[in-house]
């Protein structure tokens, strides 16, 4: 018999060398609109994009990344 399984989705970000995992406030919500809810927290995740999804210990790892380049 199979089995499905809803895997629980949690968010990861570079904050200044400190690596910050959010949880997931709505499981409905698109992970961008997952960001844009924590960016009210997280400017940086203003420019911040989404890497692709990983799955590890049965959680869906969403790691948003900065987009942000140096000048010059």
């Amino acid at each position: 018999m199979l089995l499905a399984t809803l895997l629980e989705r949690i968010f990861l970000f570079d904050n200044n060398g400190q690596e910050i995992q959010l949880t997931d406030p709505e499981p409905k919500w698109s992970v961008e609109a997952v960001m844009n809810f924590y960016a009210n927290s997280y400017p940086i995740l203003t420019t911040s994009k989404v890497s692709e999804p990983k799955i590890i210990n049965d959680k869906i790892q969403y790691r948003f990344e900065s987009v942000m380049g140096t000048k010059g």
